[in-house]
């Protein structure tokens, strides 16, 4: 069944749940879940009490829970409350975990994410993956996936699905890299090179980057622009709570966003896009510098310095940032714009000349502007978040395997 061109495609079994007296029972233990997740530790009462059920139907689903070994009970409830105190439940730091993984043009990742939400295991290999072909880096991701899989499994964790961050367009598939123009690959089915008993879900790094501003980000609203970038630069579009897909998955692709049609050829094929202005390797042209390992923190580092050359290409890229994000402001007139990725390291430097061109294009009042706390590290941990919230969402099928 073809998922709609708005939702957030869960990774793993969170899928939608049948209208049955099972589906009820399995809705409400999503419930139980979620609450506990969100605001625990909760007795069984609080968590009736917010979820509006009896406390008889929700003992009977804790119970099940607690069985399944997805919450634990951690003893009375806090002195203070008024009554007899229950016993506090927490979601287990134990089973069932997200395992997400990133593929970047000069960089491999891997993390385990607990229930809870806590990062309990994690590997990097630097190096770059451009040019190669898709089976040796898969390789190399498949050795660091075993490796922090056996790092969590020492801590009694089992991985409920992999989620793969990509820098391409993904097909509605979850598992083909249609086109991915910095890694110069085409039609990859990393499904069947990273084969996982627990279930598959690739996407592009941005649309994870963007669920994790939308679930771990501070007041982030329900609807928002995300801008990430490395070498290139991808944008997610967030609605309601859901991203914006399109029709064939695609939405997004920002960084080729022609800024200046007659400006320099890109790997895409046009010319002129706001990569050839606003990526990483960019910058470092524009000011003079070379391709190194940490361009982030070199180009910030001079920038703080003083130097001249780097400011004014930062000060450029924003502006090639300002004008391709106004069309995209105009059109969808998005709650704010939040900036991710590397972008966020370099913010200080950007932002001026960004936020003044928007001003200057957009037909309504200014968008706000905001940065991620996440960095860098939001596609990793929304892909790996991507797995949680799919147990969160049906924990009844991860629950015979806990």
């Amino acid at each position: 069944m073809t998922a709609p061109p708005h939702e957030t495609r869960p990774a793993g079994p969170g899928r939608a749940l049948p209208d049955t007296q099972q589906g009820m029972r399995r809705r409400n233990l999503a419930r139980v879940m979620h609450t506990v997740s969100a605001e625990g530790p909760l007795s069984r009462a609080a968590v009736a009490s917010h979820i509006g059920l009896t406390r008889a139907a929700v003992s009977t689903l804790v119970d099940e829970l607690i069985r399944s070994g997805l919450l634990r009970e951690l003893g009375p409830e806090r002195p203070g409350r008024v009554g007899r105190p229950g016993s506090a439940l927490a979601v287990s730091e134990r089973g069932p975990a997200g395992l997400g993984a990133e593929i970047g043009v000069d960089h491999l990742a891997v993390c385990v994410v607990d229930l809870r939400g806590e990062v309990r295991a994690r590997a990097v290999r630097h190096g770059t993956n451009r040019g190669r072909a898709p089976e040796p880096v898969v390789e190399e991701l498949t050795g660091l996936v075993r490796q922090v899989v056996a790092e969590a499994e020492g801590a009694g964790l089992w991985p409920a699905g992999l989620a793969v961050a990509v820098p391409g367009l993904v097909a509605r598939d979850g598992r083909t890299v249609v086109r991915a123009p910095n890694l110069d690959w085409h039609d990859v089915d990393l499904g069947a090179l990273l084969p996982s008993e627990a279930g598959l879900t690739v996407d592009n790094e941005a649309n994870f980057g963007a669920l994790a501003e939308l679930w771990l980000g501070e007041g982030t609203p329900p609807d928002f622009l995300h801008v990430s970038a490395e070498i290139g630069i991808g944008a997610a579009v967030v609605v309601g709570g859901g991203l914006l897909r399109g029709t064939r998955g695609f939405a997004g692709e920002l960084g080729h966003v022609p800024v200046r049609p007659d400006g320099p050829s890109c790997v895409c094929g046009g010319r002129g896009c706001l990569e050839q202005y606003a990526g990483e390797e960019a910058v470092m042209r524009a000011a003079g510098l070379e391709p190194g390992e940490d361009r982030v923190g070199l180009l910030a580092g001079r920038a703080e310095q003083g130097d001249q050359d780097v400011r004014r290409a930062l000060r450029d890229a924003g502006e090639a940032l300002g004008i391709a994000l106004t069309g995209a402001v105009n059109l969808l007139d998005p709650e704010s714009v939040v900036l991710g990725g590397a972008l966020a390291g370099l913010a200080p430097w950007l932002l001026p000349s960004l936020r003044a061109e928007l001003a200057r294009r957009t037909a309504g009042p200014p968008c706000p502007v905001s940065v991620s706390r996440l960095g860098p590290q939001g596609p990793l941990l929304g892909a790996a978040h991507s797995v949680v919230r799919a147990v969160l969402d049906d924990p009844a099928a991860v629950a015979g395997r806990a």
